[in-house]
């Protein structure tokens, strides 16, 4: 006795049905009776729809069981459809390509916020509301370094950068301007057992 394996089988369309449902609708799209075929298609539809009851809370579930009917007999059932079903046609075209604008980063690492920020900053007349800006700027400029290097944050280097970001309008020197000094969080401790040992 030869045993037939689904690997050896014709390739299914919509796996998520199963050969069953797909021989149905084969055999559907064979019926040479109109309304015979279209009660095959509508009794298939149901079948499908018991397969997947979680899908019955959605609104547009019916539309979807019809659009896969027509998509498993390959577009080839000619019944009428109570929705405009997909097309063959649309289903081989791809979306057209979403054109995205790719702003230049100068320091990827401290992402194009702190630039806007940087840009902003420099706008402020010179005062206390400018240098508490700046401050919280450098702050976490030095917080991003520290995110992806925890060896070596380097004050010099972050005031360097802010120097450069800003055109040299904001001058900071790291010899007098200390920025605030970051350290790893503490791994989590593991939890206790609260089991209480049997006693024996």
């Amino acid at each position: 006795m030869n045993l037939e394996y689904n690997t050896q089988k014709e390739k299914l369309i919509l796996p998520e049905y199963g050969r069953n449902v797909q021989q149905m609708v084969d055999y559907c799209v064979t019926i040479p009776d109109r309304e015979e075929r279209t009660r095959c298609a509508y009794t298939i539809v149901q079948i499908m729809g018991n397969l997947f009851p979680q899908i019955r809370d959605s609104d547009d579930y019916k539309h979807k069981l019809w659009d896969h009917l027509a998509i498993m007999s390959d577009f080839k059932l000619d019944i009428d459809f109570p929705y405009e079903v997909v097309k063959k046609e649309n289903l081989l075209s791809k979306p057209e390509k979403v054109e995205y604008k790719l702003d230049h980063i100068k320091y990827r690492h401290y992402g194009k916020l702190i630039e806007q920020m940087i840009a902003e900053a420099c706008k402020y007349p010179e005062g206390a509301e400018r240098d508490a800006l700046v401050s919280l700027i450098a702050n976490h400029m030095k917080k991003q370094i520290f995110s992806i290097n925890k060896e070596g944050v380097d004050d010099e280097k972050i005031l360097k950068d802010l120097y450069h970001y800003s055109h040299g309008k904001i001058n900071l020197d790291a010899a007098t301007y200390k920025l605030r000094e970051f350290k790893e969080a503490p791994a989590a401790a593991p939890a206790a057992s609260n089991k209480k040992k049997k006693k024996k």
